[in-house]
């Protein structure tokens, strides 16, 4: 099932895995007239199970129609929060190297100053050199300067984007976004003069705009192929949906957390996601001692309808790739950017003893919090922000009919968002450069996953987490996890217990001391460290602004 070495190995290859500084070898991609359209989807703030074809009740017809004809993947990962993955996605490299390691504040220390790295190209910027027009959609998220008359070299336009539409920044009002922008200009969504300010919803415009970009491409530049990086913001908090798109799912939350998730499992198990022997992990939340239950459930409600809302986004851009004959030669990728959310957002906050308002317009800023957010993750545990399995898996939906053969197939193999880059480059036939603007350009992390598309092994030795000090180290069947700078190594055979009920730290001592020392090694060589700094791992992070300042590798892990 699993196709990493084995641990038994990792001594022969550890010099290798800690100072690795190679590009990955691409295999030669097959001679084709035309190089594919590639289009990445990249949804924001959803569960492992949320998705039909991966066990949710949601109803998402069109991904799950794009899944039966092409690969799901069962054990892909993104890096559990939405800037260090938007910066893995873009650039094929960890986050910490294309110095989004935290959030986008400037720390004042390589990897963590919260700009798009000058020494990380995107897929934009090696695509483009390749002949192919390049347009970004939704939320971007990699800029440390979001500000209307700010420095701009990150945003979208100056890192390979032909176009672009969204929002700059990490959260916005579905019906009114802030740092809603076109090209390089901000603007207000009443302002928008390609998609009517009356009945403006975030998702659908993001969708209006790709189907747009599409048609123009086709009209004016059919020659050339286009990569298409389609951003959208839902889930993500705050909840809202049109109340038509509510009332689909109303009643449907009314028995709580449990009896969802139990069914959720069981659809896992029958699709084979899952395998039957893995515990399902525990349940948060008791919906017998939960208080306003309408409310509780209404969150679900709206949360369903921003994912179906989405979803007939998508087959929106399908049946325009079809209506110019262009999807059988689209490679489309569809993945999210960390696990679902717990975080209890409310602005503004209620007073005590303030009944909460039912979340879906304009006039509300609320998440479904941490109940919800375990279901989303079933079966495994925690959430965004955390490296257990809850918080960094992600469906991984490929579809592409001139190029995989296997129509509904599942991969096992584990992938991370690090793939991305390298997979555009193999179907492209572009070259990862050595230099670019200037610049010497730092090495791609990622593996391509086109031997996947015909059941190949995808060459891998480990793939590595770090994201506010929560810490974690996947190779073979083994995982090794931490949570917070201080917590303690826990140790999982991901082929026996994905759902990490079991750990296996203490009967394990040799194995946890190697691949502890791995990890330390692999943060040193990209400026990964637990965040905030905290035993055992030295002092505290700096928090300052302007140039950032090299890490002494004497005082990194």
């Amino acid at each position: 099932m699993f196709t990493f070495v084995s641990i038994s190995k990792i001594s022969q290859f550890s010099a290798a895995i800690a100072f690795l500084s190679v590009a990955a070898t691409f295999t030669q991609a097959a001679e084709k007239p035309v190089p594919p359209n590639i289009i990445v989807i990249l949804a924001d703030d959803m569960g492992f199970s949320d998705l039909g074809c991966y066990g949710g009740e949601i109803h998402t017809p069109n991904l799950d129609r794009l899944a039966a004809g092409g690969l799901r993947f069962t054990h892909f990962y993104n890096t559990a929060r939405c800037c260090p993955s938007r910066a893995s996605l873009l650039t094929g490299l960890y986050p910490h190297q294309a110095n989004v390691g935290h959030m986008n504040g400037d720390h004042g220390i390589d990897g963590y100053q919260g700009d798009l790295s000058r020494r990380a190209v995107t897929i934009a910027e090696v695509l483009r050199a390749k002949n192919y027009r390049t347009c970004a959609l939704g939320k971007w998220h990699v800029s440390r300067s979001i500000a209307p008359n700010g420095p701009k070299q990150t945003w979208p336009l100056q890192r390979g984007f032909e176009k672009y539409y969204g929002i700059l920044g990490g959260a916005a009002n579905y019906f009114d976004p802030d740092t809603l922008c076109r090209d390089n200009t901000q603007f207000r969504a009443a302002d928008d003069t390609e998609y009517p300010g009356d009945n403006y919803y975030l998702t659908d415009a993001i969708s209006s705009h790709a189907v747009k970009f599409i048609e123009a491409h086709h009209k004016q530049n059919a020659a050339q192929p286009f990569f298409l990086y389609v951003a959208y913001t839902a889930a993500h908090w705050p909840l809202h949906a049109p109340e038509s798109e509510i009332a689909k799912y109303r009643g449907k939350y009314d028995d709580g957390y449990e009896p969802i998730r139990l069914a959720r499992f069981e659809r896992e198990r029958k699709m084979g996601l899952i395998e039957p022997t893995w515990q399902l992990s525990n349940q948060f939340g008791d919906w017998s001692q939960v208080k306003n239950k309408a409310w509780h459930a209404r969150r679900m409600e709206v949360y369903a309808a921003q994912v179906d809302r989405m979803d007939q986004g998508i087959g929106r851009i399908v049946e325009t790739l079809e209506k110019g004959k262009l999807l059988d030669n689209t490679m489309l990728m569809f993945m999210q950017d960390n696990g679902g959310c717990a975080e209890e957002i409310m602005r503004p906050a209620l007073a005590p003893g303030q009944t909460p308002p039912m979340p879906g317009p304009a006039t509300t800023f609320e998440s479904y919090g941490e109940a919800w957010a375990n279901v989303s993750n079933t079966p495994f545990r925690f959430y965004k922000h955390f490296v257990h399995e809850g918080g960094i898996a992600t469906p991984l939906i490929v579809h592409w009919p001139a190029g995989i053969a296997r129509h509904g197939a599942l991969v096992h193999q584990p992938g991370h968002l690090i793939d991305i880059m390298p997979t555009c480059l193999e179907v492209s036939g572009a070259d990862y450069p050595k230099q670019f603007a200037g610049e010497t350009i730092l090495p791609v992390e990622g593996r391509s996953l086109v031997p996947a598309f015909d059941d190949k092994t995808i060459p891998r030795e480990a793939i590595f987490w770090e994201h506010e000090g929560n810490r974690a180290f996947r190779v073979g069947t083994w995982k090794l996890v931490a949570k917070g700078a201080r917590g303690a190594w826990e140790l999982y055979d991901m082929q026996k217990d994905r759902t990490e009920m079991h750990d296996l730290a203490a009967s394990q001592p040799e194995r946890m001391k190697e691949m502890v020392g791995l990890w330390e090694r692999w943060a040193r060589r990209t400026h990964a460290i637990p965040w905030p700094y905290g035993e055992p791992y030295g002092k505290k992070l700096p928090v300052g602004k302007g140039k950032g300042k090299q890490i002494n590798a004497a005082s990194s892990p």
